[in-house]
C-alpha cells in the first residue's frame, strides 16, 4: 500500500511539473515544492539524469601529474579519476574485479593500481596486471577482469562523465558558448584550491541559487552586493543543455587583476556566471574562477566539491587567500538561506512561487525547462 501511495504521489509530482514547465516564460513559476523533498523524485533524477548525462568530477588541475587521482562516487557508482602515463584523463570503475574492495580513497599518486584486500594490480589504464597465485585463470582471462573504462571528456578542464556511454559528445553542444569566456583564458588558470562539504537542501536549490543574481543584494548585504549588486545582472544566451549570466561590477570596485590581455574593457567589469547542467556551476571574473561541483546525498541534502582557478600560481598568495576566504563567508550565507529554504519547502501552505524577471532569475527557468525534459521523457 505504501509503494502505491509513492507511485500515484510521483505521477501526481510528475503531472504538476509538465503543466509548469509548459506555461509561457512570462508566466514562469517554480517547481512544484514536492521535486525538491521527494525521495521517489529524486530516484528518477538519478536514473534519468545523473546516470545518463555528461555530469562533471572534478578539474583537471586536480590531477596535474601522470599518476594522480582522486577517488569519487556518482549515483552509487564508485570512480577513480586519473591521469595516465601519457597524460591522459580517464574515469574508471573503482572496484576491484576479483571480490568488488574499492581500490582506492581519497587523492594521491600512483604508477600502478593495486587492491590491499588480495592485491590484485592493474595498471593507470585499468588493465588487470597481476592476480596473485591465479596465474593459471590470470592467463585465461578475458577483458572481464580489466576495470572498465567510463566515457569521458574535458570541456575548459573540467571532466566529465557519462556512466551509460550514450550521450552525445558535450564539446560541440558547448561550442556556440565559448566566445562569452574566451578572453578569460579559463585553459590557462592555475588550480588553487578545493574543498568539500555537505549541505542541508535539495541539490536543485543550489543550482537555482547560485545561477541567479536576484538574491545577491538581500542575501548578500555584507558580501556581494557592494561587488555585484543584483541591478547589474544580465542574462546572455546560451545553447540547450546549460544558462548564463553576467554579474556587473559596481563602479566602485577597482578592476581585478592580473587579467588576460585580451580582455576587452568592458570584459573586466564583469564575471560569467554559467551552469553546465545538470551540476557544473562556474562563475568567471577577470582574474579568478569559482567552480562548485553538486551532487545529491538524499533529497535533503547535497554534496558540493569547490574549487578555486585562477591568474596567479601560488595557492598561498594572499590575493588567492583572500578571495578565497570571500567565498567561504558567502557560501555560509547562502548555506544559511537553503538550509532555511529545505524547510519552507515542507509546508503545505506552500504551492510555489513567480520567478523574477529574466535577468534576474531566467536562468532558473532554464534549469526548470531541463529538469522537466529529461525526468518527463
Amino acid at each position: 500500500m505504501h509503494q502505491q501511495h509513492d507511485h500515484s504521489s510521483l505521477q501526481t509530482l510528475l503531472q504538476q511539473l509538465a503543466q509548469s514547465a509548459a506555461q509561457p516564460v512570462q508566466q514562469a513559476c517554480t517547481m512544484p515544492p514536492a521535486a525538491y523533498t521527494s525521495e521517489a523524485f529524486l530516484s528518477l533524477e538519478r536514473e534519468a539524469i545523473f546516470r545518463a548525462e555528461w555530469v562533471c568530477l572534478g578539474h583537471a588541475g586536480q590531477i596535474a601529474q601522470p599518476g594522480d587521482y582522486f577517488a569519487c562516487e556518482l549515483a552509487g557508482e564508485p570512480l577513480l579519476v586519473i591521469r595516465g602515463k601519457e597524460g591522459q584523463v580517464q574515469v574508471l570503475s573503482n572496484v576491484c574485479r576479483h571480490r568488488a574492495n574499492l581500490i582506492a580513497q581519497g587523492t594521491g599518486n600512483r604508477q600502478r593500481l593495486v587492491c590491499s584486500y588480495h592485491a590484485w594490480s592493474y595498471d593507470l589504464g585499468g588493465r588487470l596486471l597481476h592476480a596473485p597465485l591465479m596465474e593459471e585463470a590470470a592467463a585465461r582471462r578475458t577483458s572481464r577482469c580489466d576495470l572498465p573504462v567510463f566515457a569521458t571528456e574535458l570541456w575548459q578542464d573540467f571532466i566529465f562523465v557519462n556512466l551509460d556511454g550514450q550521450a552525445a559528445p558535450l564539446g560541440p553542444r558547448l561550442a556556440s558558448f565559448l566566445p562569452a569566456i574566451k578572453n578569460y583564458d579559463v585553459l590557462g588558470r592555475h588550480h588553487q584550491f578545493v574543498g568539500h562539504e555537505v549541505w542541508h537542501t535539495n541539490w536543485k536549490c543550489l543550482v537555482e541559487n547560485f545561477m541567479e543574481g536576484y538574491h545577491l543584494s538581500a542575501a548578500h548585504a555584507k558580501t556581494l552586493h557592494a561587488i555585484t549588486p543584483t541591478a547589474l545582472c544580465r542574462k546572455i544566451a546560451t545553447p540547450p543543455g546549460m544558462t548564463a549570466y553576467t554579474a556587473g561590477y559596481a563602479p566602485s570596485v577597482p578592476e581585478r587583476g592580473p587579467y588576460p590581455d585580451a580582455l576587452s574593457p568592458q570584459e573586466r567589469r564583469y564575471s560569467v556566471l554559467f551552469s553546465v547542467f545538470p551540476n557544473l556551476l562556474v562563475s568567471v571574473a577577470p582574474n579568478v574562477t569559482l567552480y562548485l561541483l553538486v551532487q545529491p546525498v538524499d533529497a535533503d541534502q547535497v554534496a558540493i566539491k569547490w574549487g578555486l582557478t585562477g591568474t596567479i600560481a601560488d595557492p598561498q598568495h594572499p590575493d588567492v587567500i583572500r578571495y578565497r576566504e570571500l567565498c567561504e563567508d558567502f557560501n555560509l550565507e547562502d548555506r544559511a538561506q537553503l538550509e532555511a529554504v529545505q524547510q519552507g519547502l515542507k509546508s503545505r501552505h506552500y504551492h510555489g512561487g513567480p520567478l523574477a524577471p529574466a535577468d534576474f532569475e531566467g536562468t532558473v527557468w532554464d534549469f526548470h525547462q531541463y529538469i522537466a525534459g529529461r525526468v518527463l521523457r
